[in-house]
C-alpha cells in the first residue's frame, strides 16, 4: 500500500529536526577548541618548506632537461622532419598545414627554451654551459612567424635545428643529457 507523500515529508522533517537538536546539545567550548586545533594543524601542514640549495640545483637540472627535451621534440617532429621531407617547398602537398604546425612548434620551442635557460641558472655548471646560447635562443623569437608565412623556411628550420643541437650539447657537457620528448597537440597549442 503506497504511503502518502505528506507523511514521508513530515517523517523526514522530524528526523532532521531531531538530528540537528542532538548535535547542538554538545559542549560548545570543546567543539570550538577542537575546530581551532584542526584549522591550525591544517595550516601548518599546508605551509611549504623551503628547499635546500642542493635540492634547487637537482630540480634545476631536471626542469632544464624536461623543458629542453620538449623543445627538441617539437622542433624535430614539426620543423626538422617536414623540412627534410620537402614539405616547406612551394607547391608541396600539405605545405600550408605543415607551415602552420611548424610555426606553432617554433613558438612552443622558443617558450620552452627560454624556460630551460631560466632553469639552467639554478645549477652553476649548467648555467656556464648554457650562457653562451642565450643570444641564439633570443634570435629564435621572430622565426615562428616567418615559418607561418613561409618566408625563408630552409634558413629558419636550419637555425632551429642548430640551436636545439647546441642546447643538447651544452646539457650533455654539464651532465644533463637532453632527449627528445614530442609534446602532445594540446601542449603545442597551449604554449
Amino acid at each position: 500500500m503506497p504511503v502518502p507523500i505528506r507523511r514521508l515529508f513530515v517523517a523526514l522533517t522530524l528526523c532532521c529536526a531531531l538530528l540537528a537538536g542532538a548535535t547542538a546539545c554538545g559542549s560548545a567550548t570543546d567543539d570550538a577548541t577542537q575546530d581551532t586545533a584542526a584549522v591550525v594543524a591544517a595550516a601548518a601542514a599546508a605551509t611549504p618548506s623551503p628547499s635546500t640549495s642542493a635540492e634547487r640545483q637537482k630540480f634545476a637540472k631536471t626542469r632544464f632537461v624536461a623543458n629542453a627535451g620538449l623543445a627538441a621534440g617539437a622542433t624535430y617532429q614539426w620543423i626538422v622532419k617536414p623540412w627534410k621531407a620537402g614539405k616547406f617547398k612551394k607547391g608541396a602537398s600539405g605545405r600550408r598545414f605543415a607551415l602552420i604546425k611548424a610555426g606553432l612548434a617554433g613558438a612552443f620551442a622558443y617558450n620552452r627554451l627560454k624556460a630551460a635557460t631560466k632553469n639552467a641558472k639554478g645549477d652553476p655548471t649548467l648555467s656556464k654551459a648554457v650562457a653562451p646560447l642565450s643570444a641564439g635562443i633570443d634570435s629564435l623569437k621572430d622565426l615562428p612567424s616567418k615559418l607561418r608565412k613561409g618566408d625563408s623556411t630552409d634558413a629558419t628550420a636550419g637555425s632551429f635545428d642548430d640551436i636545439i643541437n647546441k642546447v643538447k650539447d651544452a646539457g650533455k657537457s654539464a651532465g644533463a643529457e637532453v632527449t627528445d620528448k614530442v609534446p602532445s597537440a594540446g601542449q603545442l597549442a597551449g604554449g
